[in-house]
């Protein structure tokens, strides 16, 4: 498998945020989105050639049960099974990110952590893959937002999904850097009284300004 980075910190985002966890950046991601933090990971080629004996090795370095497959797009790797099982099998906690572009059955996943890509990532969502992975794993639904106007189509959405329990769903502020994160936090949080919706923080941000391996 082509590993961006192995690296041991807190969990940013999500209802897991401030957990230490072991991060496994796959490389490859077919999106493009134009705010991505991790433009580093987009090549399929853009990492190490690990084989799943070594990713479970490194992972064991980084005392934590919380493991977190994160991209890139992990799931698009072939070998996403084998390597979930594996650290499953040693009774680890695991997170799996993803845009939601990509269906895979029977994963060994103890939380799908989705991020749904809207027009203001320059993406749409695949509808009835996010259903999918709704209907078979505990999930989370993380949407990124820039603006005001992102709300209607985050509601819509949901709307057209009709499975999503609403309490798993988080709105988080686009912010690549601190100044930007805090520029528009209150923004999101005005939003998320509104609608009843978890506010998410991004803790890399917040207190490593998205340094790489933080």
């Amino acid at each position: 498998m082509k590993v961006s980075e192995i690296f041991y910190s807190l969990q940013g985002e999500g209802f897991l945020a401030g957990i230490p966890s072991v991060f496994v950046r796959l490389a490859g991601c077919p999106l493009r989105c134009k705010w991505c933090d991790t433009k580093y990971a987009w090549d399929n080629k853009a990492g190490e050639n690990y084989s799943i004996e070594e990713i479970f090795q490194a992972v064991q370095q980084g005392q934590s049960k919380f493991i977190v497959i994160t991209g890139g797009e992990p799931m698009t790797n072939p070998d996403l099974p084998e390597l979930v099982q594996k650290l499953k099998a040693s009774g680890r906690h695991i997170t799996i990110e993803t845009a939601g572009i990509v269906f895979v059955p029977d994963l060994a996943c103890d939380l799908m952590s989705i991020s749904p890509k809207l027009s203001n990532a320059g993406s749409r969502p695949e509808e009835t893959i996010l259903c999918k992975l709704i209907d078979n794993y505990k999930y989370q639904l993380k949407f990124v937002v820039d603006s005001q106007d992102d709300l209607a189509e985050i509601q819509q959405i949901i709307e057209k999904l009709g499975n999503v329990n609403s309490e798993k769903v988080m709105l988080m502020p686009q912010g690549a850097t601190k100044d930007e994160l805090l520029a528009k936090s209150p923004m999101v949080a005005e939003m998320c009284k509104r609608t009843g919706f978890a506010f998410c923080n991004r803790l890399q941000v917040l207190l490593w300004n998205n340094k790489r391996g933080m």
